[in-house]
């Protein structure tokens, strides 16, 4: 995955981008950079590798070493960003949110008829953000260019630009995938992928970019430079969980998305006598827990923390290089609440159970302190997809999903043809795909929201949703 924000001020605007960037921390574990833009200096940029160190820590000294009144910067788990750009615009920097699935047929096009070439990285890949500003270049100015980049990606590519007059221009990507949201305050304007991070700064909300728009943004004012598209299929799953409990997107809150989407379990469970004889709700990780206090809210079942996470010394579970190593740190990290688990029917909410790599871990855990039973509840439906759209719960095969290895382990590949019977709860495949995870997992029972109540939790027209991971529809 990855974020952005970029200002632009009739002031310094480095502390600003400091924190701004530093707030979408969240969203990526790989590599962050700035790009700030001088009077006097020009264009100057700096990335550094965030891997086993935060943010802050990496860019402390970015207030000595770069200044400007605009900058942009972005945190990503992929490629390295903002890239300085030399080309038949100018000089510029660049960086960009999204994924882009047929970068080699653009390559072997832009090669093919251009005679141009691209800085390769270890194993002859080409960094995306490279491959979008070559795409930009094609045309003679950024608007035409822009269009063209989005026109032509398969996929999704959210830009930012920081030309070298201290203009910045933000896109948000074709179909608004992802949100792009603009502040103001008195000494100019940003732009950012959380709304929390400009309001924490001292901005108050402006606008948000409608899919595939395009502005202008400067101290002074704003200029749009294309009109957002009618079509919307902006990312279901950032409410779910990858987005920030703090931010709104089409003006809903996660925070509270999330109360509605734990409540609305909760009504499908007591109807069914599903959550009967259970004596505390919990969340895992950090983001299923106000999907559980909204479960445990409506339903009237003490919310409690039968585990704690020892965050100070082992804040990320992914960091060590191999699945075998990440595995045992996160089992680590996990310190009992004995008095809260022995002899306990216990039930969690989680986020979301893409491979249940981790999830196995945690339940075996409870049971070896003692749980009675541990029950488990998926706030979004069984993810039968890879998303191609975003660089987030993207896996190397459709096998990793543990819903798509079950059903293959039950009906062979003939199964994949009945996925929405699997989705389905109420249907026989339904039951036999959630009896065969309990199996796997030892969970006493076992359910996944369902299409329909997280689009009713979210509130959104559910044409303006991609939902794709879920259903395949496009």
């Amino acid at each position: 995955m990855g974020g952005f924000f970029g200002v632009a001020l009739k002031r310094d605007c480095m502390t600003d981008v400091f924190f701004g960037v530093d707030y979408h921390s969240h969203l990526g574990t790989r590599r962050a950079g700035i790009a700030a833009y001088d009077t006097e200096i020009g264009l100057q940029r700096s990335i550094h590798n965030i891997e086993n160190s935060p943010f802050r820590t990496k860019f402390e000294h970015v207030f000595e070493e770069m200044k400007g009144n605009s900058a942009i910067g972005c945190i990503s788990d992929y490629d390295p960003q903002p890239l300085l750009i030399r080309s038949n615009l100018g000089t510029y920097a660049i960086c960009m949110i999204g994924v882009i699935n047929n970068y080699e047929a653009l390559i072997n096009q832009y090669l093919s008829f251009s005679g141009g070439h691209f800085d390769a990285m270890t194993g002859g890949s080409v960094n995306s953000t490279e491959l979008v500003a070559a795409m930009i270049n094609q045309k003679s100015n950024f608007t035409d260019g822009i269009r063209f980049a989005q026109r032509v990606i398969e996929g999704t590519a959210s830009i930012l630009i920081l030309k070298n007059d201290g203009t910045i221009i933000a896109a948000r990507d074709r179909f608004g995938r992802l949100p792009v949201l603009i502040g103001k305050n008195a000494d100019g304007y940003c732009v950012t992928f959380e709304s929390f991070a400009y309001k924490k700064l001292g901005f108050e909300d402006e606008k948000e970019l409608g899919p595939g728009e395009i502005i202008e943004i400067k101290p002074n004012g704003i200029k749009q430079l294309s009109a957002p598209g009618k079509e919307m299929r902006i990312c279901a799953f950032l409410w779910s969980y990858y987005g920030y409990p703090t931010s709104n997107y089409e003006g809903v809150n996660v925070e509270a998305m999330r109360y509605r989407n734990g409540e609305i379990m909760a009504e499908n469970d007591e109807r069914q006598g599903l959550n009967t004889g259970v004596d505390y709700v919990g969340g895992v990780p950090d983001s299923g827990t106000p999907h559980a206090i909204g479960y445990a809210n409506k339903s009237r079942i003490p919310f409690s923390r039968p585990f704690i996470k020892y965050t100070p010394t082992w804040p990320r579970s992914f960091m060590p290089a191999n699945q075998k190593d990440r595995n045992k740190v996160a089992k680590m990290k996990l310190i009992p609440v004995h008095e809260l688990i022995k002899d306990k029917n216990l039930l969690f909410v989680d986020d979301s159970i893409v491979r249940g790599t981790q999830l196995k871990e945690t339940v075996e855990f409870l049971y070896d302190n003692g749980a009675k039973a541990v029950h488990m509840r998926s706030a979004c439906p069984p993810i039968m997809y890879s998303c191609k759209y975003l660089n987030f719960s993207r896996s190397t095969s459709e096998m990793e999903l543990i819903a798509r290895r079950t059903i293959l382990e039950l009906e062979g590949e003939d199964g994949f043809n009945y996925l929405e019977e699997y989705s389905d709860s109420s249907t026989e495949r339904g039951k036999k795909l959630r009896q065969a995870i309990c199996d796997k997992f030892h969970f006493a029972s076992l359910e996944f929201q369902s299409l329909e109540g997280i689009i009713k939790a979210i509130g959104i027209d559910p044409c303006k949703l991609c939902t794709y991971c879920w259903n395949g529809k496009e």
